[in-house]
């Protein structure tokens, strides 16, 4: 069965890592569509804009504990897990490692994000989504660590990331700090009201339409009790931890 297939009769449950996608893959939608190659651009500007901001809260909790903002801190202070709807479901984030030295590299052949662009027939939304991720959330965790994106499962039959310049002797056993993992509400208001900050900033009242329009078909593909879970957080501020 193909993944596309697979996904055709796929019933969300609550909020989630694909649930997480849909918003992204929306602005990247209505953006491009109203703007042209100036939405492209605000939406490249705004998904980093969403992960270095998640790469600076980790390093803020890390810099609390007294860490040093190393890869190795990174992969223990990363802020989410796969849930069980992914898990059950066998599309849960799933990669290997392929190199330890000089450069860290990972190798991804499923992912839920990837599912959900290609639920969604958004190839391109998804690669230039995961070709400016993760590489913004570590440039946020700490800017001197070089991290690359080589290629995007949208595009080739797998992820490679590349983390240079970390000599591994052996495979990094790291324990992630499960106190600090994210509810996967939050990381979708973090989303939303990241792009809406950007979108509104940049294009106005013609982006404040397209805010309005992503909230419309979240609400109208998930229902109004998520779509009021997001609007709660409008204000929060989440450049910055909270106890």
């Amino acid at each position: 069965m193909t993944l596309k297939a697979k996904l055709k009769d796929l019933k969300n449950e609550g909020f989630n890592e694909m649930t997480h996608a849909f918003i992204a893959a929306k602005y990247y939608v209505y953006l491009t569509e109203v703007f042209g190659e100036r939405g492209k651009k605000a939406f490249i500007h705004a998904t980093q804009y969403y992960a270095e901001t998640r790469g600076r809260r980790m390093a803020q909790k890390a810099i609390r504990d007294g860490q040093e903002l190393t890869y190795k801190t990174y992969m223990a202070y990363g802020e989410w897990v796969n849930t069980p709807f992914t898990i059950d479901n066998e599309l849960s984030n799933y990669s290997t490692i392929e190199g330890l030295s000089p450069d860290f590299v990972i190798e991804i052949t499923r992912c839920p994000w990837h599912a959900q662009f290609v639920k969604m027939g958004l190839v391109e939304a998804g690669h230039e989504y995961c070709e400016h991720l993760d590489n913004s959330i570590c440039r946020g965790f700490n800017p001197y660590l070089t991290y690359t994106v080589e290629q995007t499962l949208h595009k080739s039959a797998s992820c490679i990331h590349r983390i240079k310049d970390q000599y591994y002797e052996e495979t990094p056993k790291v324990a992630k700090k499960m106190e600090y993992v994210k509810d996967w509400d939050y990381h979708c208001g973090h989303s939303y009201w990241s792009y809406n900050e950007v979108t509104g900033s940049i294009f106005g009242e013609e982006g404040e339409r397209v805010n309005q329009r992503v909230l419309q078909d979240f609400k109208e593909e998930y229902g109004q009790e998520m779509a009021d879970k997001l609007a709660t957080y409008k204000f929060t501020n989440f450049n910055v931890i909270s106890y």
